[in-house]
């Protein structure tokens, strides 16, 4: 059996250290890390198709975060039972324990548990993104009642950005999060970022 490790951030000014370092510390060695820094938006990387040409059946795949993996469940869950069923590799995610797709005792237990909860972790990531674009709808609609302007002709912002940008303020997701959910290098979210609050201080002001 082959143990491997995969790490993932989304753009270059991002640092796969921490990563890299927990998949060590589980008895990983450096070759058999594959490392990226890609966006999640789809399977369609280099270092994980590099990976799954490696992985057979018996072997072991380990990632910090399911959000390593990618960012879409549902693409996630279609990977998940590729890699689980079909090539019949098992997963471990480190972050959380329940989704260990390892055989315990003899039994599918492990299979089966793991893909109980990839299902519930994928119906609360849908009504999330059902609850932001609400949210999204809610804020164009009283922001359009109070006159407000999101923008000047030449630095328009879109509703996915407001809604992003606005979560971000209230520490309702990370900087990773704001940044794999607009598919942003940092520094790139943070120049936007700025002017949105420029702007949102001139016309609310």
């Amino acid at each position: 059996m082959n143990v491997y490790g995969y790490a993932r951030v989304s753009s270059s000014d991002q640092n796969l250290g921490r990563q890299i370092k927990e998949l060590s510390n589980f008895g990983i060695p450096e070759k058999k890390i594959f490392c990226e820094k890609k966006s999640g938006k789809d399977f369609e990387r280099k270092e994980y198709l590099r990976l799954m040409k490696k992985l057979r059946s018996g072997d072991l795949l380990v990632i910090k975060s399911i959000d390593r993996l990618g960012r879409n469940y549902e693409s996630i869950i279609s990977e998940w039972s590729n890699i689980t069923h079909k090539i019949g590799a098992n997963i471990v995610v480190l972050d959380m324990p329940l989704l260990d797709t390892r055989e315990k005792a003899g039994t599918l237990v492990g299979k089966f548990i793991a893909d109980i909860v990839l299902q519930v972790l994928s119906f609360v990531a849908e009504n999330e993104r059902a609850n932001i674009r609400a949210r999204q709808a809610e804020g164009i609609a009283l922001a359009k009642q109070s006159g407000t302007r999101f923008g000047r002709p030449k630095k328009a912002f879109t509703a996915e950005f407001i809604q992003v940008a606005e979560d971000y303020i209230h520490k309702r997701i990370s900087l990773p999060e704001a940044l794999d959910l607009l598919n942003m290098k940092q520094s790139t979210f943070f120049y936007h970022f700025g002017s949105y609050n420029c702007f949102k201080d001139e016309n609310i002001g």
